[in-house]
């Protein structure tokens, strides 16, 4: 498994701008009040992140060392999928978040509080559970053996013998 790329990220998070900037234009058009997150995205987002992290810390000290216990192998792919999904879902909502922002912030009329403090907070939260998906995928990897056989590399175990009479 490769890890999220930073590509991937910006992507993810340009789609989520325009997707939010988009929502709230189309709702304005037909004389709908604009979209606002509720309340509780920001605080599950970030309970999301430190769910992602806690999960990843035992798997990280378990192959680093500082722990005996085994590591199951099944167990650590999946908190590490769980890690790249995160980081991904928090850059779509923290890109929505931002272009519901960006919406809010180009109208006449100022926006009120209420309704600016959550799209704000929906994206630092996103943003802080982009932070909390690559922190736990760095956790679950696994340090390289000297040998393991690297793809495309010379391993002499391979090589024909030569047998000199």
């Amino acid at each position: 498994m490769k890890r999220t790329g930073a590509g991937v990220l910006v992507v993810t998070a340009v789609l989520g701008v325009a997707a939010g900037f988009l929502v709230d234009q189309v709702l304005t058009s037909a004389g709908r009040p604009t979209f606002t997150p509720a309340v509780t995205l920001p605080i599950l987002l970030v309970l999301l992140g430190a769910v992602v992290v806690a999960l990843a810390v035992p798997i990280r000290r378990a192959t680093h060392g500082s722990s005996t216990a085994k590591v199951d192998p099944f167990r650590a792919v999946r908190i590490a999928m769980l890690a790249k999904a995160s980081s991904i879902v928090g850059a779509a909502l923290g890109g929505l978040g931002a272009g519901l922002w960006i919406f809010l912030a180009t109208r006449p009329v100022p926006p009120s509080l209420g309704s600016l403090g959550t799209v704000i907070a929906t994206t630092v939260c996103g943003a802080l559970l982009v932070a909390a998906g690559l922190v736990a995928e760095h956790l679950c990897t696994i340090r390289k053996d000297d040998d393991d056989e690297q793809p495309g590399g010379d391993d002499p175990g391979l090589q024909p013998r030569i047998h000199d009479h």
